[in-house]
């Protein structure tokens, strides 16, 4: 049943989404990863931290959503990484990556700088 365009495998569009300041002032950070259109269902999202200098990662909390399939045939997951204030405040960046078999992994990346601290 291929009900996609073209055929074949599609490669899911990243989309990485960062905490609210309502929730940095509860003392946590939230982040989404969002991957939408990829075909099969069993892309995989997983996250990796760096602090400021690069050097060391963050552990936070993960957790996954199983593919969603969509209208159009394609599917979409999401990911979560739940960190605390303190360790978004040591974060440089925040990577979520999505793999899937033998393709070429896709990355998505935020910087911490890049969030509104409005």
């Amino acid at each position: 049943m291929w009900q996609q365009a073209g055929g074949g495998d599609a490669r899911p569009a990243l989309k990485v989404l960062g905490p609210s300041n309502k929730e940095l002032e509860q003392g946590k950070a939230t982040l989404m990863c969002v991957a939408n259109k990829g075909f099969p269902s069993d892309w995989s999202l997983s996250w990796k931290t760096s602090d400021s200098s690069g050097s060391s990662s963050i552990r936070g909390e993960e957790s996954r959503t199983p593919g969603v399939l969509q209208n159009d045939g394609l599917y979409s997951w999401s990911s979560t990484l739940t960190l605390t204030a303190d360790q978004w405040g040591k974060v440089g960046s925040v990577t979520c990556e999505a793999t899937q078999g033998s393709h070429t992994p896709i990355s998505e990346i935020l910087r911490r700088d890049q969030c509104s601290q409005s």
